[in-house]
């Protein structure tokens, strides 16, 4: 390997992880190579012309002369589409989400069940029948009643809990004392599905969120009988899925990847 392929290959490995978390985020760094398409644009909109079309406006979407037809690899993808396949099969009586996003993993579920949301950040109506919510903080004990469902969800969301970066009180234990909170929510039977960003170590990269080991999960029930690991799904570095997999897998190498926990209450 040349010195310049070795160099950007070093460059890659240290940054990759750095611009997956920024596309969960929303924020696209790969999207500033699409400028190199400006010339192509122009010709474009010089040849449209010249066949008699009518410019209105200049409306440049650089990025889409490259891209694919859309995105079926990442954290939220994935996290989405399965766990709403889980909680669709086994049809609960009552689901309540904590955290998770609106307009992706609860517009999932509301196209076929009713779903009652329940975040410490306040939300305008939906004005969908099949959304309801609740203004909550769940690392208040007060806000979450016992056994009162038998099916919950919170997706890529504890890792924030205690962290401010919601206007949520600074709590350095939040994701534990959420995740016991949610643990006493579920009925005897139910099923809670969770998932975060996992890595090689536990980390707070405070205000944004917390890293987890994959396993470090299991340590934070209360009633360590209360809560079974039935299944474990992870996306990797690459943004793909690897299905049902053994948690404690030495092999299991991720810096910035996503875990999916599927846990059942004891009865």
């Amino acid at each position: 390997m040349s010195q310049n392929g070795f160099v950007r290959g070093a460059f890659k490995k240290l940054f990759r992880p750095l611009g997956l978390l920024a596309l969960d985020a929303g924020l696209d760094f790969r999207r500033l190579t699409s400028l190199r398409h400006i010339p192509r644009y122009i010709a474009d909109l010089k040849k449209f012309r010249s066949l008699g079309g009518t410019v209105t406006h200049r409306y440049p979407v650089l990025s889409d002369f490259s891209d694919q037809a859309g995105t079926t690899r990442g954290h939220y993808f994935h996290q989405d589409l399965l766990v709403a396949g889980f909680v669709y099969s086994r049809n609960p009586t009552r689901h309540i989400d904590i955290g998770s996003r609106i307009d992706g993993f609860v517009a999932h579920l509301a196209t076929f069940r009713k779903v009652e949301v329940m975040d410490v950040r306040a939300l305008d109506d939906t004005g969908h029948p099949n959304i309801s919510f609740l203004q909550a903080d769940l690392m208040d004990s007060a806000s979450a009643d016992d056994e009162i469902a038998d099916s919950l969800s919170s997706l890529h969301a504890i890792e924030h809990f205690g962290l401010g970066r919601y206007g949520d009180p600074l709590h350095p234990s939040g994701h534990i004392e959420g995740f016991n909170n949610m643990a006493r929510m579920l009925k005897p039977g139910g099923h809670l599905y969770i998932s975060f960003p996992i890595g090689r170590s536990n980390e707070v990269h405070f205000n944004g969120h917390r890293v987890f080991h994959p396993g470090d999960v299991l340590k934070w029930a209360r009633n360590e009988n209360e809560l079974k690991l039935e299944r474990f799904d992870y996306v990797d570095d690459n943004g793909a899925l690897h299905r049902n997999v053994d948690v404690h897998n030495s092999d299991l190498n991720v810096r910035s990847g996503c875990g999916i926990y599927s846990f059942s209450k004891a009865t």
